[in-house]
């Protein structure tokens, strides 16, 4: 009536979401679209979750579909393998990925291979997630980012979201995708509300597994980062503009496959390129990324050598002030650009 009137009716604004809701919120549409989804793991059921991203799922879909299971990675994970070559969609959830390594058997031999190894007979649509990386104050056995690790292994699929938009279009993507999908989201930002569009509010928005997205246009120096540290270098390009230094920032969104693409193209424009990462430095994200840029097309156009910002090669301290220095901040990320620039 309004339209016919000639008002103009205005589009439902972007709102605020928490990582936390917007897992929430691509779990729940995922479990209502697909009868098949069912997720398991550690308190993911009746206590609604560890960090709470399950909340409400169990009471609305019961017990077949919300799994909690006893503290045995290698168990559950075994489990929701076998139900996935099955012809399930399981989502298994990890409490943190460092625990992850008691199952690392079943996410590497048992899921990534079992495709290649039965010549595309069997499929395995399995999502391993949970957080990933430093938190705070747990010190070195629950710190340890998995981006190098699991992105190193063939068969598999690795995302690492940022934003609340990331969270949810990547989980529903992962779920959807017929290969077994390793999705590393970070504790720190699950309470962390960012702007979702009003696409991201569609039960059909996915981002596509493989796609890097700029977060920041810039001229003098490509910034890539993945998971928290986009955050830490959109601070740290805000600061070095105030000194007339454009960052062209990347958030990568997907480890494996990487969208080498974006990057180059970036630093054909840019001449000059840092990469941020929570992990350790040796063999890590940002040293794949320096090594595809120096085999392709675009070395020619790098001005300077690339320079990547780290975690310290240390396991994660406890202590609070030790701790700070071992993960990169803003201020490293800033030193490493005038680095780059020579400035």
């Amino acid at each position: 009536l309004q339209q016919r009137r000639g008002l103009r009716l205005s589009a439902p604004a972007a709102i605020q979401v928490t990582v936390r809701d917007a897992l929430n919120q691509a779990l729940d549409e995922e479990l209502e679209r697909d009868e098949r989804v069912f997720l398991l793991g550690e308190e993911v059921a009746q206590y609604d979750g560890a960090y709470k991203i399950s909340r409400g799922l169990w009471k609305k879909y019961g017990d077949k579909r919300v799994i909690d299971t006893p503290i045995s990675e290698m168990g559950f994970a075994g489990i929701a393998v076998g139900a996935a070559m099955a012809g399930l969609r399981p989502v298994c959830e990890f409490m943190t990925f460092n625990f992850s390594m008691q199952a690392i058997d079943q996410v590497i031999n048992s899921a990534a291979k079992s495709c290649y190894m039965s010549a595309g007979s069997i499929s395995v649509p399995i999502v391993f997630r949970g957080p990933n990386g430093a938190s705070a104050g747990v010190a070195a056995q629950h710190s340890q980012c998995f981006a190098a690790w699991y992105g190193h292994c063939p068969g598999l699929k690795v995302v690492s979201p940022w934003s609340s938009e990331d969270a949810k279009g990547l989980l529903k993507a992962s779920i959807r995708d017929d290969n077994p999908v390793v999705m590393l989201e970070s504790e720190l930002l699950y309470g962390v509300p960012f702007e979702m569009s009003e696409q991201a509010q569609s039960k059909e928005f996915v981002i596509p597994i493989g796609k890097a997205k700029i977060e920041k246009q810039g001229t003098h120096v490509t910034l890539v980062a993945h998971s928290r540290p986009v955050g830490h270098c959109l601070e740290a390009a805000a600061v070095l503009s105030k000194e007339g230094v454009e960052c062209e920032v990347i958030n990568l969104r997907t480890i494996r496959p990487m969208d080498i693409e974006t990057v180059e193209a970036s630093v054909v424009k840019t001449n000059h390129l840092v990469t941020v990462e929570g992990g350790w430095p040796q063999f890590g994200v940002g040293a794949e990324i320096c090594a595809r840029i120096m085999e392709g097309p675009a070395f020619n156009y790098l001005d300077a050598p690339a320079v990547r910002v780290t975690g310290a090669d240390v396991p994660m301290p406890y202590a609070k002030i030790l701790e700070d220095n071992s993960i990169p901040q803003v201020k490293d990320i800033v030193f490493a650009v005038k680095k780059a620039l020579n400035i």
